[in-house]
């Protein structure tokens, strides 16, 4: 077969800062998937990409191009009492202590919404949907496509992996940007993200683009762009999209790990857990029915209890044990308060590294994870502690592991002396639409 381009000519028009033409996006990325275009030769152009820039018009026909390379997943057959039944997903950019797919899947289906919530592992700092659900007994994260569409007809929510078959080149690109320092680039995680997102297919997306410390956009105004740019993408693509811009340089909640933070999910279902928590279920989950036609509000269904319902029939669905006891770590270390004062600051990133070191998460895709490991925190910033008074509790099955966690940890929090600090938390920054 003759090559319709060529990848170094492809690779010198974006060094060179040139916009590259619509059929050389097709064919690169065709040509990538397909073994055509070299690991390193797509390095190179990744690099290119992550110095010079893309336009537009690029990124989205970079996104099809991805999208083109696998398959369409179809909702279509789901019916409910009224026919056609309306799909909604959420996208979270990746945190710490983000456990918010567990309670808002459930409760968005509440409401005759369907979710297919397509969830991946942590990589880094940053936790993984599956990782945390992996840890309920019995509880499997691989399904088919027809027991997606039984799920979502029967019990209107599923948390589940993607299909090998979604997006296929994304795949190969996403693990060589993160071997290559070309994570941090806005064209590349907004068609990485976007064109798994579009493929699903889904009626309206929802996205969660953190900003802070312990999220991949530190900075607030390229974090505001790259939800521009996903919203465009989304909605070009004929999908209605929305972005909350949330903060990220405070954990979420007071656990950060795996089986810790199914526990907390559980008690947000409950109708209790961390207010953050809860704040940011219900404002996603408002988002996600507003986008689907309704108006009702869904913190009335955690309070009742019909989430929880919802929640324990899909665990049930895929092998689980909802009422199975969690793994727990068998050693723990306490870190200490230095001082009496307040809590002023805790960094999201050092509780995240921390909790990743710890064994929660893995430095690489094929690395297992530990289902106990992890932080729990018992204050957060502005609360008045004690010197003495524990801080945060870290758990693991491997003790040699204290070390290193606590060493991520020695920067990673300020006690200020007196009786209050100045310390505001405005967890919703901004909100982003088409319209």
């Amino acid at each position: 077969m003759t090559e319709a381009f060529d990848a170094v000519e492809v690779i010198r028009r974006k060094r060179d800062g040139e916009r590259l033409a619509p059929e050389q996006i097709d064919w690169v990325i065709d040509a990538y998937t397909r073994g055509v275009v070299a690991e390193e030769q797509m390095s190179a152009l990744a690099m290119a990409v992550f110095l010079n820039g893309m336009e537009r018009g690029e990124i989205a026909r970079w996104t099809r191009a991805m999208i083109a390379s696998g398959e369409r997943l179809d909702f279509s057959p789901i019916l409910g009492p009224g026919g056609k039944v309306a799909t909604a997903d959420k996208h979270s950019t990746g945190g710490v202590g983000d456990k918010i797919t567990l309670p808002l899947a459930p409760l968005v289906a509440v409401y005759g919404v369907a979710v297919p919530q397509l969830s991946g592992r942590g990589l880094g700092h940053t936790g993984g949907t599956l990782d945390k659900l992996e840890s309920i007994p019995g509880w499997r994260a691989e399904l088919s496509h027809a027991e997606v569409l039984e799920m979502l007809g029967g019990i209107g929510a599923v948390i589940c992996a993607a299909g090998a078959g979604l997006a296929p080149a994304d795949k190969k690109l996403y693990a060589l940007r993160d071997v290559t320092a070309t994570v941090e680039s806005i064209p590349l995680i907004a068609s990485s993200i976007m064109s798994k997102k579009i493929a699903e297919g889904t009626d309206s997306l929802v996205l969660d683009v953190k900003v802070g410390s312990g999220a991949f956009m530190k900075d607030e105004e390229r974090a505001r762009e790259l939800a521009r740019v996903m919203v465009e993408l989304g909605e070009e693509a004929g999908v209605r999209t929305s972005a909350l811009l949330t903060e990220m340089s405070v954990p979420l909640g007071a656990s950060v790990g795996n089986a810790i933070e199914v526990e907390e999910s559980v008690e947000v279902l409950a109708g209790g857990g961390p207010g953050d928590v809860v704040e940011l279920t219900v404002a996603l989950a408002r988002e996600m029915l507003a986008a689907s036609g309704i108006g009702e509000d869904p913190a009335e269904a955690l309070a009742d209890g019909r989430a929880m319902d919802v929640y324990r029939r899909m665990i049930r669905a895929q092998g689980g044990n909802p009422d199975a006891a969690l793994p727990t770590a068998r050693e723990s270390h306490q870190v200490l308060a230095p001082s009496d004062g307040v809590l002023s600051r805790l960094d999201a990133l050092a509780v995240g590294t921390a909790s990743w070191r710890l064994g929660a998460g893995r430095a690489r895709k094929e690395d297992a994870v530990q289902a106990g490991a992890g932080v729990r925190l018992h204050a957060k910033p502005g609360d008045r502690v004690a010197r003495g008074q524990p801080l945060m509790t870290l758990l693991t099955d491997t003790p040699e592991r204290f070390p290193r966690a606590v060493e991520a940890l020695e920067e990673g929090f300020t006690v200020t002396e007196g009786d209050s600090a100045d310390v505001e938390r405005r967890l919703i920054l901004d909100r982003l639409s088409a319209e």
